[in-house]
Formats: structure tokens, C-alpha cells, sequence
């Protein structure tokens, strides 16, 4: 699949289908099959899924037919297609959506983020993948207990998340969740995996998250707000990230993930990497986290350690004194006070 970024302004979906003519014009010759096309008239971006020998055999079709090569190629598999742009119909390869209007490609990923500390909320999995279908999401299986999926429309992400959060919100104590949703185009500029940057920023803004609202980019409200039905995005439901957030962010964890398991790691090491004074990182910190610089090291490492907790293969130990704490025994003073109970009774919940 590819990325054409197309930089005259007069550009229209009836140029691009003149273009996939040509396409399929002389495709034989390189050994390709144009398979289906997306168009973004706003962003003047078209997407092409082929089958091909190779990547240069997909780009020489365009560059024989029409002279507009691709910005970045990738290979995709066809569960990944499916899972993440399967939904919709096609028009002599020309994506629209179900309701008929033109596909552009881009989707609204919704990531779930749930530790059950105790065992006693297994069945919420189960809830939230019915509601995924229910607001037309497609759930992509995840190799740990994330639960991802993609919708077509922004609007029915957002109503989605609002469910989930409604179901989740009223459990004071034994679960942990963060719920993010990132709008993003299906290939990057540069990378190699479908959604590559989307998927990158839910991540990223998952591991700051907090279970009381919502995390949510500008790019979907902007796409929710541009449908037949926008949900209102509340200030007490859900913390907007604009583009620059995600730069500051994207430096703060890379910072906050390469020092974490040093025990002599401390703010003023953070304000210098940085690159920002105390009250500029405390500022910028405590507005997109809500939690002071101190704490969030301290959230990050905690927030590892259930992770490392639940793979078996160390001793409590051994995570307490690789993720930067002084001793075990002041590690599980500092997580039974986060989550309250002690990292031995989580390990026996969760039948490690």
C-alpha cells in the first residue's frame, strides 16, 4: 500500500480515477493488480492497495501511467487490511464508505488500556468488544490485553469511548484503564507498518493516561466535527492533544523510558534533557498529565512493574530494583499505596 501526497491545487476525485486508469492501463506489464484507492480531497493524499512483486514494481506502475510516484510504500497483509480498512464498499476500485459517501482512508482508532488487579472484572473484556461492534468499530486483536479497534467515522469512536468510559468510570478500586483516540491516515510519509504514527501516538498517549477522561487528538475532533453527528466533546470527559502536545510528549516519554530504571534519576535530570527550565517542564507536565514531573516517574515506574508483574520471569525483587526503586520492600510500600494491594496478591490474581 501507498501514500501519494499531491501538491497542485487543483485537485479532484475525477483526476485520481483518470490516473488509476492509466494504472490499470499498463499494470500487466510490471506484474501488478490495482486491488482498491483512497482519496483525501482536504489533505490531497491518495492511497493505493496493490498486488505486486516488489515495491519498486508497485511504484513503476505510477510512475510509467502518470509520472506520480509514491512517497512511502509498504507491504500489508491482508488481515491487517481487513481489520483496519476492510469496512466499506468499492466503485470500479474506488473506496466509499457504507453509507456511500468517498472513503478517504484515514480511521479513528479507540485504545483500551485495562489491568484487572484482582481478577473480579474479566467479563469487562467481553462488554467492551460488544461495544465496539455496536458503534461500528472493527476490533483488532492485540498480543497483550489492549483492546484497539478501528472506526470509519470519528463520531462513532467518540460515542464509543463515552460507552466504555461509563461502564468503567463507577469501579473505584482493582481495575486500571486509560481510553485514547487517535485519528490518522493508513501509511505515513516514512515507516513501514499499516497506521504506523496513529497507532504510535495512542500508545504513547495511553502510557500518560488517566482513568477519569478521555484522551483524544484534534485531528478526530476535527473529522467528528465535519459528520452528520458530532458528539459533544465535554472539557470534564476529555483532554484534547493537539499536534504540538504530541512533540512535547513523543520527547518526555523517549526522556522518561531511557532514565527509568536508574534509582538516581530525578526531575531536575528530566528539565535538563529536556531541554527546559523547571517551571517550563513543570507547566507543560502537569497540562497534559495532570500529575506533577515527581509523581509522573514515579506513575510511569509503577505502571511498568504491573506489566512486569504479570510476564512471571523475574522476582518481585528484581522488578522493584530494575525499574529504579531503592528496595522491594519500599516498592511495595509505594504500590500497595498506588493500587491497593500488594504486588504479591496481584501476582496470585492473575494466577502467576
Amino acid at each position: 500500500m501507498d501514500i501519494h501526497k499531491v501538491e497542485t491545487d487543483a485537485f479532484t476525485v475525477e483526476d485520481v480515477v483518470k490516473a488509476h486508469m492509466k494504472d490499470l492501463a499498463i499494470q500487466a506489464k510490471f506484474g501488478v493488480v490495482q486491488i482498491k484507492y483512497w482519496v483525501n480531497t482536504e489533505t490531497k493524499m491518495i492511497f493505493c492497495l496493490m498486488n505486486g512483486p516488489s515495491k519498486e514494481a508497485c511504484n513503476q506502475v505510477h510512475v510509467e501511467s502518470h509520472g506520480i510516484t509514491a512517497c512511502n510504500i509498504i507491504e500489508v497483509s491482508d488481515d491487517e487490511y481487513n481489520l483496519y480498512l476492510g469496512k466499506g464498499k468499492s466503485v470500479n476500485d474506488l473506496a466509499h464508505t457504507l453509507n456511500g459517501g468517498i472513503d478517504t482512508g484515514y480511521r479513528t482508532l479507540v485504545l483500551v488500556k485495562m489491568v484487572d488487579l484482582t481478577g473480579k472484572y474479566l467479563h469487562m473484556f467481553d462488554e467492551i468488544k460488544i461495544l465496539v461492534k455496536q458503534y461500528n468499530g472493527n476490533p483488532i486483536i492485540q498480543p497483550d490485553d489492549d483492546i484497539l479497534a478501528s472506526f470509519v467515522f470519528a463520531s462513532d469512536a467518540i460515542l464509543c469511548a463515552l460507552a466504555i468510559h461509563k461502564i468503567l468510570k463507577p469501579i473505584e478500586d482493582n481495575l486500571e484503564f486509560t481510553i485514547t483516540i487517535v485519528s490518522g491516515k493508513p501509511v505515513d510519509e516514512v515507516g513501514n507498518n499499516l497506521f504506523e504514527e496513529t497507532k504510535k501516538k495512542a500508545q504513547n498517549l495511553s502510557a500518560v493516561g488517566l482513568k477519569k477522561i478521555i484522551f483524544i487528538d484534534k485531528e478526530t475532533k476535527t473529522l467528528s466535527g465535519k459528520e452528520p453527528i458530532s458528539p459533544n466533546i465535554r472539557k470534564e470527559e476529555f483532554k484534547i492533544i493537539n499536534n504540538d502536545d504530541f512533540k512535547f510528549l513523543f520527547k518526555l516519554l523517549d526522556v522518561l523510558k531511557e532514565n527509568l530504571h536508574e534509582p538516581d534519576f530525578k526531575c531536575e535530570e528530566l528539565y535538563s534533557q529536556l531541554g527546559l527550565s523547571k517551571s517550563q517542564a513543570y507547566r507543560k507536565i502537569k497540562s497534559l498529565t495532570a500529575i506533577a514531573p515527581n509523581q509522573l516517574i514515579q506513575e510511569l515506574r509503577l505502571r511498568e512493574s504491573l506489566a512486569c508483574l504479570k510476564q512471571d520471569n523475574k522476582t518481585i525483587s528484581e522488578i522493584a530494583f530494575d525499574l529504579g526503586f531503592n528496595s522491594p520492600t519500599y516498592f511495595t510500600k509505594t504500590f500497595r499505596k498506588r493500587f491497593g494491594i500488594t504486588p504479591t496478591s496481584f501476582t496470585r490474581a492473575i494466577g502467576n
